[in-house]
């Protein structure tokens, strides 16, 4: 098991990324562990290693994006995948922000 940094729950979105961690940690394929493999480079920017979902068919064979919107079918998938994206996209700017932020005052 991998060690995360502790989540600010002050940032939009870190409520997606706690339950999706805590979803890979028991292996669980959901909404939020297929989230967090979608925007898995982008938290690994700042510093969020988001380990790999082993009961799930590889991003080469069906990309993560894919698998996300095939789960939410039925529920008002299309602005629901949106909605989702939008805040872990949220959540790493805020992220980016606040590293750029800090490198700018040392």
């Amino acid at each position: 098991m991998t060690t995360q940094p502790t989540l600010d729950n002050s940032i939009p979105g870190s409520d997606l990324v706690a339950q999706g961690l805590q979803d890979i940690e028991h292996g669980r394929v959901s909404v939020y562990s297929l989230l967090l493999q979608v925007a898995s480079p982008r938290l690994k920017g700042v510093n969020i290693t988001i380990p790999p979902l082993a009961n799930i068919p590889s991003a080469d064979q069906i990309p993560y994006e894919h698998q996300l919107y095939d789960l939410l079918e039925g529920h008002g998938d299309y602005s629901l995948y949106n909605a989702l994206l939008r805040r872990i996209a949220s959540f790493a700017a805020t992220l980016e922000a606040q590293e750029t932020k800090s490198e700018r005052s040392t």
